[in-house]
């Protein structure tokens, strides 16, 4: 099967997490509307999922979310109860001091 990811405007990146093989989706929610970034978000995590499956199966997904937006959006009932849902693994980052802040699973 010849299969590509469309990487769109943000990345998603291959890395390795210890003995883990991983894949990021890094989202930086610059629209004014955090809740259509979080559809579009989401929408993009699903199909990325899905691809990584068929592809790379032993890779895992995670989306990488800063961190204000985290304490703020992903903190509402709506967002953590989608979050749980869709089994979305989140890594939150520090764009200021570009570093990880949490991995949450």
């Amino acid at each position: 099967m010849n299969f590509q990811i469309d990487l769109g405007a943000e990345r998603v990146i291959a890395a390795q997490r210890q003995a883990d093989k991983i894949a990021v989706e890094i989202k930086s929610f610059l629209r004014s509307s955090a809740i259509t970034e979080f559809y579009s978000a989401l929408g993009q995590f699903l199909s990325y999922r899905l691809a990584l499956e068929v592809v790379h199966p032993e890779r895992t997904l995670y989306v990488a979310v800063p961190l204000d937006i985290y304490k703020t959006f992903f903190q509402l009932e709506f967002t953590q109860v989608a979050v749980q849902r869709y089994q979305v693994l989140l890594i939150v980052y520090d764009p200021v001091e570009k570093v990880i802040v949490q991995w949450q699973k």
